[in-house]
C-alpha cells in the first residue's frame, strides 16, 4: 500500500475496497460535501470501507480536523449514488467526495467544529484547485439528490468555505416579503422559479406545476443559500438570494 496521498494537505491513508474507474474521458468537475450521518466516526469510516456496503468517498475529515484519504483521485468512489446535475446522471465518474464527521439529523445534528471545517476548506481548495473545478461545482449532496439527501445540511457554515476560497456564495436575501408559492401551486411565477433552478444546476422539470420535485429542490436551495429557514416554500428571499447567485455566475 502507497503512503502517499494526492493532496498535499497532510493527510492519511485509510484505504477503501470501494472503488471503480472512471471512464474515459470523464474529467473530475465537481466536488461533493457529505456528512458521514451516523452515530459515530468510527462507525461510518467502517461502513466506507465495508466491501458489503458498495459506498465509500475520496476523504474522510474527523472532527478535529484530522484527513483521511480512503480512495485515490484517480478512481472512482462511490458516494454520490442517484443524482443530477446540470442534466448530468453520474456524478460519481465526475467527481471528488469528501465526507466530513457529523451525526446528522438523525442521530443528533450539531455544528462543525472550527478545526473540522478549516481542515474541509484546505482540502477542498486544494482538490479545486489541482483539477480546475470552478466554484459553482462546489455541492452539497443535497444539491445532487434533494429527493433523497439533507448533507450537509443548513448548519454547514458554506460561508467560511467562501471566505477561504472555497464555494459559490452571496449573501442570502432578508427573509420578508409578500411572495409565496408552494406545492400545489401552478402558473408562469412557478415557471420561472423552475427555470433559475435549472439554469443554476438543480434537475427539476420546467412544467409550471409545483410538484414534489420542485419542493425537494426548493428545500436543497435553502439548506445551502438561505439557510435562515428551511421550509421548501418559495418565498422572496428565495427568488432574490436565487438572482443574486445567477447574477454572479460568469457570462450571466
Amino acid at each position: 500500500m502507497s503512503i502517499s496521498t494526492d493532496t498535499s494537505v497532510k493527510a492519511r491513508v485509510h484505504p477503501s475496497p470501494n472503488h471503480g474507474a472512471r471512464p474515459d474521458g470523464a474529467t473530475i468537475a465537481m466536488l461533493i460535501l457529505h456528512y458521514t450521518g451516523m452515530p459515530s466516526a468510527e462507525a461510518a469510516l467502517q461502513r466506507l470501507c465495508d466491501p458489503s456496503t458498495e459506498v465509500s468517498a475520496h476523504y474522510f475529515v474527523h472532527e478535529d480536523g484530522q484527513i483521511l484519504q480512503c480512495v485515490p483521485e484517480s478512481r472512482r468512489a462511490w458516494h454520490a449514488g442517484k443524482s443530477t446535475w446540470k442534466g448530468e446522471e453520474d456524478i460519481n465518474s465526475r467527481s471528488i467526495g469528501i465526507e466530513i464527521v457529523n451525526p446528522g439529523h438523525e442521530w443528533g445534528y450539531r455544528p462543525f467544529p472550527e478545526q473540522q471545517i478549516a481542515a474541509v476548506s484546505d482540502l477542498a481548495l486544494d482538490i479545486c484547485a489541482r483539477h480546475g473545478i470552478a466554484a459553482w461545482n462546489v455541492l452539497a449532496h443535497s444539491d445532487i439528490a434533494p429527493d433523497r439527501k439533507e448533507d450537509p445540511g443548513e448548519l454547514f457554515p458554506w460561508e467560511a468555505l467562501a471566505r477561504a476560497g472555497v464555494g459559490h456564495h452571496v449573501d442570502p436575501a432578508p427573509i420578508g416579503g409578500n411572495l409565496f408559492m408552494q406545492e400545489g401551486d401552478a402558473g408562469q411565477p412557478v415557471e420561472a422559479v423552475q427555470s433559475m433552478l435549472v439554469l443554476y444546476g438543480y434537475g427539476v422539470d420546467v412544467s409550471g406545476e409545483f410538484d414534489a420535485t420542485t419542493r425537494h429542490a426548493v428545500t436543497a436551495f435553502q439548506r445551502h443559500f438561505r439557510p435562515e429557514k428551511v421550509d421548501g416554500i418559495v418565498d422572496q428571499s428565495t427568488v432574490e438570494t436565487l438572482h443574486r447567485l445567477l447574477a454572479a455566475l460568469p457570462g450571466f
